[in-house]
C-alpha cells in the first residue's frame, strides 16, 4: 500500500490535501487511482488509512477512513554524527531513520571538512528531513526523527544533555564491546535503557581532546571490531548493534 507524508497539523482533518510534491509522486510516479486505499503518515505516530478522493496532477486529496496511533519505540536512540564530506550525510540520515533513530545531531568537529554558514545549515537540515521522510515511507515507520541544526561539539556538550546510556565509537585502547555496557546497565537498573546516545566521529576519529571531553560528559568507549570503519559505516554499525541489543532478552 502506498504511503504519503502529511504535516502533523493535518492529521486531525477528515480530508487531507497532499503537498504538490507528494501529489506529483502519487499521480505521475505511482499512478494511484480515485478510490484506491493508501496510507498517510504525520511522522509523529499517526498512521491514517485513506481513500484517494480527488485526483489532479498537482493536487491530490485523501479521505480518512481509519486512524491508528503507533507507539514510539521503547528506547530513544540519538545519533551524534560528525558531518562527513560530500553527500555522505544524506545516506547516514536515511539509514539512521530506517534503524529507528529518534534524533540525529550533525556535529561540526575539529576534523570535519564541511563548514556550514547558517543559511547553508538550514538548507541542509531541510534536505536531510526530506531524506528522512522518504525513509519512513519506505520502512513502514510512523515516526520521523528529529534532525538538529549542525552544532559544534563544545556547544552541544555545554547544553548538558544526558542519555541513560551514552556511548562513543572509539579507536583508542580500552574500548569495550557494546554488550558489556548493556549487561552492566541491566545489572545495575534491572531494565534496559530508555534513552541511548551514540557518538560517531569523522574520518580519522575525534581528536584526543574531543574524545576526552565526550568521555568526561559520561560517554563510554565502544569498539567497532578489529577493522577501521569509514564514518558512515561506523554509524550504521553502531545503530544496528544497539537495535540488536535492545531487542535481545535481558541477560
Amino acid at each position: 500500500m502506498h504511503r504519503f507524508y502529511i504535516e502533523p497539523r493535518q492529521s486531525q482533518n477528515a480530508l487531507l490535501p497532499l503537498s504538490e510534491k507528494e501529489s506529483h509522486h502519487a499521480v505521475d510516479v505511482l499512478r494511484v487511482r480515485r478510490g484506491e486505499r493508501v496510507v498517510a503518515l504525520d511522522g509523529q505516530g499517526c498512521e491514517l488509512l485513506c481513500e484517494v478522493q480527488e485526483l489532479a496532477p498537482r493536487a491530490v486529496t485523501l479521505r480518512v477512513v481509519q486512524k491508528n496511533l503507533i507507539p514510539a519505540l521503547s528506547c530513544q536512540l540519538t545519533l551524534l554524527q560528525a558531518i562527513p564530506k560530500g553527500k555522505t550525510m544524506d545516506s547516514i540520515v536515511q539509514k539512521a531513520t530506517e534503524l529507528g533513530a529518534h534524533r540525529i545531531v550533525p556535529l561540526l568537529s575539529e576534523r570535519t571538512v564541511t563548514q556550514l554558514e547558517s543559511e547553508t545549515a538550514a538548507h541542509k537540515v531541510e534536505k536531510w528531513l526530506g531524506t528522512a521522510i522518504e525513509a519512513i515511507k519506505q520502512c513502514d515507520s510512523a515516526w520521523l526523527p528529529r534532525i538538529d541544526v549542525p552544532i559544534t561539539l563544545p556547544a552541544f556538550l555545554a547544553g548538558g544533555e544526558r542519555a541513560e546510556l551514552s556511548l562513543v565509537a572509539s579507536l583508542q585502547d580500552g574500548a569495550r564491546h557494546p554488550r558489556h555496557y548493556f549487561q552492566t546497565f541491566f545489572q545495575e537498573h534491572q531494565h534496559l535503557p530508555a534513552s541511548i546516545a551514540v557518538w560517531v566521529g569523522p574520518e580519522g576519529d575525534f581528536t584526543p581532546a574531543e574524545m576526552n571531553a565526550i568521555r568526561a560528559a559520561g560517554a563510554l568507549p565502544i569498539s567497532l571490531g578489529p577493522l577501521v570503519l569509514r564514518s558512515e559505516t561506523a554509524a550504521l554499525y553502531c545503530l544496528s548493534v544497539l537495535n540488536y541489543e535492545l531487542q535481545a532478552p535481558p541477560r
